[in-house]
């Protein structure tokens, strides 16, 4: 039976989807694949914590009594009061010690770099102006995110939410990205559990590219695409007020959208309510892949709407948080062309993932 079905996957014709939240063609071709179930990470190892056991590393910036060795403190969750002490925190948002861009503004104005009555130039800059903060998830050295307790992670998002609210104050500032990297083949460089928020003076290509295709999209359908997203075959779970699906052309296998049940521009409108029963949600999908591709490195962002954005674009602007497991390389195809070539199809990731069992 296996021997069959084996070869009747190979068998499988590839397939060209369109992506219609980003905008570009996905190419599915299983035959360049195992079965999915068959996935696992190969790299397991470099996400692992040198100290599992230990609560405290020594040398670690982002551990509880090691606050010195980090950049200052921006706000820590709960406020320390008068009968608090001073260490006691759950969540602590820094700046980053090695900023890809500052804050600290110098007597030079900044300006449009191409403005609309001169022509554009190839040498184009501007001044490295913006933010890049830490959140530090849990004074624990060896807890993850999906150790946390659904309350505890609905806390450290709602850190990020009160933290782009701040952000957003500045009116220099165009759009913020929040992500997390697990794994040093994400891009982790401390094994301690920890997202960054960045404040950019400029909408990233990619976001406009994303907002200029559901725009298409709203316009030529009337719906929000990702109002429209939800399928029966590509749904993993759900709750009170998200869905978690593997999207139909989805760009990296087992890559997996949570999406607000409820139309929603911007991720930093979280209430408390919402922010526990999303925490829910993405701790089940994170141990579901961690179950399914041997606790595999990944990257999760959250898309967002810039600010300040018009009535007409909050109608087909809507926020999402997808993760991505990294399962295979990115080569000269991907990164010439801007497709992606996808060796599972989404239906058979989904099936999988709704099928793993992990406690909640």
């Amino acid at each position: 039976m296996a021997g069959a079905a084996e070869s009747s996957e190979r068998g499988r014709s590839p397939e060209i989807r369109k992506d219609v939240i980003f905008n570009r063609w996905i190419i599915f071709s299983p035959a360049r694949s195992r079965r999915p179930t068959d996935f696992k990470s190969k790299s397991s190892n470099d996400n692992s914590n040198p100290n599992p056991s230990s609560s405290y590393s020594s040398s670690c910036p982002f551990c509880m009594g090691n606050e010195h060795l980090c950049a200052p403190e921006i706000f820590r969750v709960p406020t320390p009061d008068a009968s608090s002490s001073t260490s006691d925190w759950k969540v602590r948002v820094i700046e980053n010690l090695f900023p890809a861009l500052a804050h600290i503004r110098d007597n030079q104005q900044i300006e449009n770099p191409n403005p609309s009555n001169s022509a554009p130039t190839v040498a184009c800059a501007i001044q490295g102006l913006g933010f890049h903060n830490v959140v530090i998830e849990t004074p624990d050295h060896a807890v993850r995110l999906s150790d946390l307790s659904p309350p505890e992670i609905g806390e450290v998002i709602l850190a990020h939410g009160k933290r782009i609210l701040q952000i957003a104050e500045d009116r220099l500032m165009k759009y913020v990205q929040v992500f997390k990297n697990h794994g040093a083949s994400a891009g982790a460089s401390l094994s301690h559990s920890h997202s960054q928020i960045m404040g950019l003076p400029f909408i990233p290509p990619t976001v406009s590219a994303r907002l200029d295709s559901m725009k298409d999209y709203f316009g030529a359908t009337g719906e929000c695409g990702l109002c429209a997203i939800r399928s029966e075959e590509l749904l993993i779970d759900e709750s009170a007020h998200f869905f978690s699906i593997v999207p139909y052309a989805a760009s990296f296998p087992f890559e997996i959208w949570i999406v607000p049940r409820t139309h929603y521009s911007h991720f930093h409108e979280l209430d408390d309510e919402k922010a526990v029963d999303l925490g829910r949600l993405l701790k089940v999908m994170l141990m579901k892949l961690s179950r399914q591709l041997n606790d595999p490195p990944f990257n999760f962002m959250i898309h967002t709407s810039p600010f300040p954005v018009t009535d007409y674009q909050l109608s087909y602007s809507h926020w999402f948080l997808q993760i991505i497991p990294q399962l295979t390389g990115i080569g000269g195809f991907e990164l010439g062309s801007g497709s992606y070539i996808n060796p599972v199809f989404p239906e058979d990731a989904a099936k999988v993932l709704r099928e793993v069992n992990v406690p909640t």
